[in-house]
């Protein structure tokens, strides 16, 4: 049998220059530089994890800063917005901050009973925070340098597709185990005039949203490389990539990640999905209070350092003193 996903794990996303977009997600939103390393596909340029204090799963917003690429269009066969939870009551608090570091937001609106503060980063990339009790034994772990931690970001709430059939994207995830549990009317934020909700069985992450639309987009800086769901083990993650080809889809073989294993394939839309294992986790090559600090090569990439290290711009991550 199929483990039904617990959620999201990451989602990753085209960015440009790579100190702005450190500057922005560590210092501007508050989260932890868990991981500075490459993309092990294109090993010239970085590849940056952000997330909780701990990195844990469900938490780590991910980006590949190609500088040399256009600006992107959020369009149909995509992740139109990464939505993170915020403790309740802390809406003020962000947009006071939004405020302070000239931030592009948006006015608040209701969605499913929750309250939802939409906002783009420096790269335009949309964005949104929202607000959700935070009980007292939720996984994740807040990072506190930049942000307090009755406002701190504690991991994903949801995702947001658009797609121009939705029916075929909806029975692959009730293939992976989520449930639909509301419909309710979009607003503005889509050219789709219904938003369809569903829930996956964790804490964290655990809501995608689906959204019809045949507005054409482009892949490019401001728009999301991919969303990988959890898959906590090995064997997990085996019966889902079975489970994705009794769909009709061709997942990959696994592949080292180095800090999770993953399976990719493009769900019939054109949205790349990935199913990411629970480890061995950022902390399994750098000690846990030094997670960031230096750049990290997977073990392939290790005799290739000095090349690799004069190809990369200089960056600084952000520090609270």
């Amino acid at each position: 049998m199929t483990t039904p996903t617990p959620g999201i794990h990451h989602v990753t996303c085209v960015a440009g220059d790579p100190q702005r977009n450190l500057d922005f997600w560590a210092e501007t939103l508050g989260l932890r530089l868990v991981k500075r390393s490459i993309n092990q596909d294109d090993p010239e340029t970085y590849h940056f994890f952000f997330a909780d204090a701990e990195g844990t799963p469900g938490t780590s917003m991910t980006f590949f800063p190609w500088e040399n690429l256009s600006q992107g269009r959020v369009g149909s066969g995509q992740v139109s917005r990464t939505a993170f939870r915020v403790p309740e009551g802390s809406l003020d608090y962000w947009e006071d901050r939004f405020d302070e570091y000239d931030v592009d937001y948006d006015e608040r609106i209701e969605r499913f009973g929750e309250t939802v503060l939409p906002f783009r980063d420096p790269d335009g990339l949309p964005v949104e925070l929202v607000e959700v009790p935070i009980p007292d034994d939720d996984p994740t772990v807040p990072w506190t340098e930049f942000v307090p931690e009755n406002a701190a970001i504690r991991g994903f709430h949801s995702v947001t597709l658009w797609l121009a059939d939705p029916m075929t994207t909806e029975s692959l995830l009730r293939t992976m185990g989520l449930e639909e549990v509301g419909v309710e009317q979009a607003q503005g934020d889509a050219p789709g005039d219904e938003r369809t909700r569903f829930e996956a069985s964790g804490p964290v992450g655990k809501y995608v949203d689906v959204l019809p639309t045949i507005e054409a987009g482009r892949q490019g800086h401001g728009t999301v490389h991919h969303v990988a769901f959890q898959t906590p083990t090995d064997e997990d993650q085996m019966a889902m990539r079975k489970a994705v080809q009794s769909e009709g889809l061709r997942p990959t073989q696994q592949i080292d990640r180095h800090w999770f294993r993953s399976v990719y394939f493009r769900e019939s839309n054109g949205v790349l999905f990935e199913l990411a294992t629970s480890g061995p986790g950022y902390d399994s090559d750098e000690p846990l209070d030094a997670l960031g600090e230096r750049l990290v090569l997977p073990g392939q990439f290790e005799d290739r350092r000095e090349g690799i290290e004069s190809a990369l711009a200089d960056v600084t991550v952000p520090r609270a003193d």
